[in-house]
């Protein structure tokens, strides 16, 4: 078909809590390396903060491998983030700065259950929008809907 405005895929990372609530939503290009979008992902959450008026900071960040490179784990770490990342085939396990937990990473699957729901929002999966701001847009509105279901289970939305 050829390249359209929106160009050829687009990629939503997730930034989501321990409950598959989505926090935020960004794009970037299908050719665009995963790792590349951490920070902005990251810059985007509004961390509530506590009475203090401090953010809350999470104990532990899962990612799949396309996330496992030193500099994000040194990242996190500076944080005070302990980063659960599954290392790679070829990479040797013995040189990372933190010890891969892995019965925390199978917490990872509420991650892929929130991308599940979304793939069920139609607008969503099919992105009739070419253009990656409403496409944006819509992916927000679909997380917002979430949060009224959530808000008002017995009522209908639209």
């Amino acid at each position: 078909m050829g390249r359209s405005r929106g160009g050829f895929s687009t990629k939503i990372h997730f930034l989501c809590d321990g409950f598959g609530h989505p926090l935020t939503a960004v794009l970037s290009p299908g050719q665009a390396h995963e790792s590349k979008s951490l920070k902005a992902v990251w810059d985007q959450t509004n961390m509530c903060g506590n009475s203090d008026g401090e953010p809350i900071v999470p104990a532990r960040l899962a990612g799949d491998k396309g996330y496992r490179y030193d500099w994000i784990d040194h990242w996190l770490l500076e944080k005070d983030i302990q980063p659960v990342i599954a290392s790679k085939r070829n990479e040797d396990r013995t040189q990372r700065p933190v010890e891969f937990d892995k019965t925390v990473y199978r917490r990872r699957a509420i991650v892929e259950q929130m991308i599940g729901w979304l793939k069920e929002c139609r607008r969503v999966a099919t992105r009739y929008e070419k253009l990656a701001r409403n496409y944006l847009s819509m992916v927000k509105l679909s997380m917002i809907g979430r949060y009224l279901r959530l808000a008002a289970p017995g009522q209908s939305t639209i």
